[in-house]
């Protein structure tokens, strides 16, 4: 056991230009700090096992989540329940950073689920 940060965890790039830190790399839990610049998103999916739950540490961070959009501020956060089609993105001025809670890992665990689902 040992002090981890984004100064000493596994990163990598992801989307458009993201930054994303394993803080926790367990099968059964996941903890993720990411970094999104301005205009930048992910694909819309769901996932079939993992729950997760979004925290913003800095900036202003948009999840649509089953067709509701939610504009989080830094100190809130959203839980996505299994199965639930969501996109996270950055609608704001200045870069967002945030954590993701997955449990089980999401990686893996990644269906898409195009807008057009919303409609239907």
């Amino acid at each position: 056991m040992s002090i981890v940060s984004t100064a000493n965890a596994q990163h990598y790039h992801w989307g458009q230009s993201c930054d994303g830190w394993h803080l926790l790399a367990l099968d059964e839990l996941s903890i993720i700090e990411e970094r999104m610049p301005p205009g930048s998103f992910e694909q819309r999916h769901r996932h079939a096992r993992a729950r997760q739950f979004f925290y913003v540490l800095e900036g202003e961070v948009t999840i649509e989540l089953e067709g509701i959009v939610h504009r989080l501020q830094r100190g809130q956060g959203l839980h996505v329940p299994p199965g639930s089609a969501h996109q996270v993105r950055n609608d704001g001025e200045g870069d967002a950073r945030f954590v993701a809670v997955s449990s089980p890992k999401s990686h893996g665990d990644r269906i898409a689920a195009p807008l057009e689902e919303v409609a239907s």
